[in-house]
Order: structure tokens, then sequence, then C-alpha cells
């Protein structure tokens, strides 16, 4: 079995590698390439990922490349997990809206936008080439904002799903709560990729979710940033992105207050990219786990698995809407529980959502039909549309200013400005 990894000299490979290493059993990988058009990453980043398998006894050969078409000629799959304009392009993103008053994040509101109308381009031109040499490959992306990248490969017709690390997350946290195995954990996932909430966790059929809230509600809040009176009076757990939109004002003014989260990362990778060329590490550093993406090897694993074998247990992805949550359109991107197989990701049935939660999918599915649109076609109008329509932004001339903004910043990266 070959995999391919687009963006192979993120400081998150390690811990790719590292699930690859220890659940051997579960996805046996004989080849991985690295692929990343950065040399000065890939050398540090594959040398580490050799010592891991070799420390771990994994026969598997890694190797590394800056050709995309030789690293994805004959892949059973592919991962993305790249970031158009690297950390510098993040800062920006995590700046420039906070002179709107609006909050400055890589994935959400103004700074998201502008990391989709980087990144599909870019997406669509990878897949179209895994298509061209390796027309069976699978696609699965982790590459941010996993919802809108997602929507744009499967509208055109790619064989791809979506990945986020969010549900995993919360599966090995409650798991740890009730001093049970994570694989006892069941979710009531339900939502968009970075818009989601947690509506029950089943262990033994029986939802436990209220005595999980009662016991440790106030370490959940703690963790995820919000006042426990909140999850108390909505009943659920919902994504620590959700602090965006239910304390968006005190955010803006936290975030203008402190060096952004892209800076902090910036440094982290500098430290990370040093250790990873001791050639006497062989596993994955302490740090990385500060860097984000917990779990993600483990679901990574898991889908890739399900998705070349045709077996495994059920999953939050993101994949085609297609009646799951029926006031969407079915060619929406939403994030559940599904069934995956070698055909792909189906969701399973989900209880229809409540109003509260309802609305703003709704609406930030709206904003991401338009994200797209920008994506893909480009212009200044449709960039202001799409902010307009984001429940962060919403008001005219801020998303006029915004609009002029975010072209300033990202000239270098789309053709079309």
């Amino acid at each position: 079995m070959k995999l391919a990894v687009v963006g192979g000299g993120s400081t998150y490979t390690p811990e790719l590698v590292d699930g690859f290493a220890r659940l051997r059993d579960v996805l046996a990988v004989e080849e991985l390439v690295l692929v990343d058009p950065a040399a000065e990453r890939l050398e540090p980043v594959g040398g580490l990922a050799r010592r891991i398998l070799a420390a771990q006894g994994h026969p598997g050969r890694v190797t590394w490349t800056d050709d995309l078409d030789a690293a994805v000629d004959g892949a059973d799959a592919v991962l993305l997990q790249l970031r158009v304009g690297g950390q510098a392009a993040r800062e920006r993103d995590e700046t420039w809206p906070l002179e709107c008053g609006c909050v400055g994040q890589e994935t959400t509101g103004a700074g998201g936008l502008a990391k989709a109308l980087r990144t599909v381009p870019v997406v669509l031109d990878i897949a179209e080439r895994v298509r061209r040499r390796n027309p069976g490959a699978w696609i699965v992306d982790f590459t941010n904002p996993v919802g809108i990248v997602t929507r744009a490969l499967l509208t055109a017709g790619h064989r791809a799903v979506g990945l986020c690390n969010v549900a995993i997350g919360f599966q090995r946290k409650f798991a740890a709560l009730l001093g049970v195995a994570p694989g006892e954990v069941e979710l009531d996932h339900v939502g968009l990729n970075h818009l989601t909430w947690e509506r029950a966790v089943r262990v033994g059929g029986r939802d436990v979710l209220p005595g999980l809230l009662a016991e440790h509600g106030d370490a959940i809040a703690a963790d995820l940033r919000m006042p426990r009176r909140l999850l108390d009076r909505l009943g659920v757990v919902p994504s620590y992105y959700l602090r965006y939109f239910y304390e968006h004002d005190a955010v803006v003014e936290e975030l203008r207050k402190k060096p952004s989260r892209a800076a902090e990362v910036a440094e982290m990778e500098r430290t990370l990219l040093a250790m990873y060329a001791d050639p006497a590490l062989d596993h994955k550093p302490e740090l990385l786990a500060k860097r984000g993406g917990a779990f993600y090897s483990e679901a990574a694993v898991a889908l890739t698995s399900s998705l070349l074998t045709g077996t495994g247990p059920v999953q939050v992805v993101n994949t085609l809407n297609n009646g799951t949550l029926p006031f969407l359109p079915d060619d929406a991107v939403v994030e559940v529980p599904a069934a995956v197989d070698a055909a792909g990701a189906r969701p399973l049935p989900v209880r229809p959502l409540e109003p509260l939660f309802a609305g703003l999918v709704a609406h930030v599915t709206a904003y991401e039909h338009l994200a797209l649109e920008a994506a893909l076609k480009g212009g200044r109008d449709r960039v202001f549309a799409a902010l307009l329509a984001h429940p962060l932004v919403g008001q005219a001339d801020r998303a006029e200013k915004l609009t002029d903004a975010l072209l300033h910043h990202n000239r270098e990266h789309l053709a079309w400005a």
C-alpha cells in the first residue's frame, strides 16, 4: 500500500507517521511519500519519519520529493495537509480582520475566507493531477477550511472525504473523564466543519452527557474557554470554534492584546524543525502536542483504512449532505458520523437539529456556498458577497473594508486580483 502526503514537510507529519507506525495492524503502509516544495522542511521531517518507523520496527519505506506527479503515481490514497502562503499568510489572516472589529482566525470569518480563496485553486489543481496519474486514488483532506475545500473537491467529482480532529478529540477527552476505552464512546456530533455540537455522548447505548456535564462541566467549559453556565443552558458541548460566534466581541478584544497564534506556531515550528534535524531523535517530541492536530493520526489511519479496505467503525467525516440535514442543499458538506467503506462515506441518519443550532448552520452554509463561488471564479463582488453573508461580518460597510483588506494582503496568491 502506497500513501502520499501533500504538505509532507509540515511539522504535523511526525504525528501522522507515528500513527502509521503504531496502528500498522489497521493500515499496512508499505510506502509513504512526502511531497512538498519546501526542501528545507522535507529533509528534517522525512529523516525523522524514517527513524520513527525504524524505531517501532515498521517495515515501511519513507521517501520525499518535490515532484507531485511522481509522488502520487500508484498511490492508493493522497492525504492533503498543505498551507498556501505558510505561517506568514496565516499571520495576516489573524491580524487584518481585527482592524475592522472582526475576529482574526485562520478558518472562520474573513481570515477563513482568505485562506479558502488561496487554497481551493491549489487543491483542485493537485486533485486533477492525482486523477490524471491515478484515477482510483482516494483523497483525504485535512487542509482547512475543510468544509469548503472538501465541497470544492466533491463538486469537481473527485474521490474525496474531509477529515477534522475535533470529534476524535472530544471522544478521547470524554472517554478519559468517564474512565472507559475511547471505542466505547459514541458521539452525536452534528453540524459543519468547525461549527459542531456534541448533543449526546453514548456509552453502551445510554446517553451519559447530562451526567458528564453535571460532574465535569467546569473542566469541559474551561477547556473550551466558555462559561459553564452557557454549556448548562445549551445542554450540549459545542466545538471550541463556537467561541468565535458565542463570544465574538470578547474574543476580538482578547486577540488585540496578545501575539497571534500564527506567531506562536511559527516560533514553535522553528524549534520543532531543529529538533527533527537531530539524528538521535526517533519519536515525536512532546512539543508537537502543542502544535495542534491532536489524534489526527488515529483519525487519518482509521479513515484511510476504511476507504481502502472497506471495513472499519463509524467515523465522523466531512461529506455531502444528501438529505442528512433536510434544511440544507444536498451538495452542502456536513460533518457527521458516517459509514465509510470502499465506496466512500455515507452519513448516518441524525435526529432533527434544534432551531438554535440549525439557524447558524444554515447561515454558515450559505456563506460557504458564496465563498466557494469566489474561490472558483474570483472577483471583488463575489468576495464582498461572501463576507456580507458571514454571520461574523454581516454589515455592508464592514464587508467593504474587509474585502479591500483581504485583496490587499492576498494579491500574490490570487491570480485574478
